[in-house]
């Protein structure tokens, strides 16, 4: 699952990063507003490289803007494998990328606590880093579906709806090495020593539910 989640993470966050760009790139030429040198800023920083008064260099700001959505896109990933995926998880994302962002900003003293900033500002950057999380989050999890569904997927198929009381799953179904590896081509389940996962897990949840008397969670 991690070597799957660092490439693919990679991937998503950077295709994110693109698209975040672009439409701050947009809604620059709408609103007129000034490109962002906090990147570099901070970026400076924390590797201790020399400050520049005014406008910052344009690599620096770079590698801090497409860097950081890389890098975070492979927590996104991490989430899509483990069956964390759809529009929910996405916002759970973006304050986690809302929240990244102001603690480097914070720490190194380049900026402030979001509730100190202008009302129009502090819109437009959750907008742009919604749009980050909610394309990353769709890249992400297209391309963790191809290898099935993730644990929590499996797990919530063993009782449709919104249950209590339903255990860990079998012993067996987390055996076997990379027991996430990709969909079985021939049962559209995810494989495991015992055959699909998918399959086995809509065979439990037609089964007679009883909870024990001591359950762990």
């Amino acid at each position: 699952m991690s070597k799957r989640a660092l490439w693919q993470g990679l991937v998503a966050g950077t295709v994110g990063g693109v698209v975040m760009t672009l439409g701050e790139k947009v809604e620059q030429a709408v609103t007129g507003r000034p490109d962002s040198h906090v990147p570099a800023r901070v970026l400076q920083r924390l590797t201790g490289l020399p400050e520049h008064p005014g406008a910052q260099p344009l690599p620096v700001n770079w590698a801090m803007h497409f860097g950081q959505a890389a890098l975070l896109g492979v927590l996104r990933s991490l989430m899509a494998q483990a069956g964390l995926r759809g529009p929910l998880a996405s916002a759970k994302f973006a304050v986690v990328r809302l929240t990244n962002d102001q603690i480097l900003e914070n720490a190194t003293g380049v900026g402030a606590p979001p509730a100190t900033w202008p009302r129009g500002e502090l819109v437009v950057d959750v907008l742009h880093k919604a749009v980050y999380a909610f394309t990353t989050g769709a890249v992400a999890d297209a391309l963790a579906a191809r290898g099935g569904p993730g644990p929590g997927q499996v797990h919530a198929a063993l009782r449709e709806g919104r249950r209590g009381g339903v255990g860990p799953l079998p012993a067996l179904m987390l055996t076997g090495g990379d027991h996430w590896s990709g969909a079985s081509q021939d049962r559209g389940g995810v494989k495991d020593p015992s055959g699909s996962l998918l399959n086995f897990s809509r065979t439990l949840s037609t089964r007679p539910h009883r909870r024990p008397a001591l359950d762990p969670w």
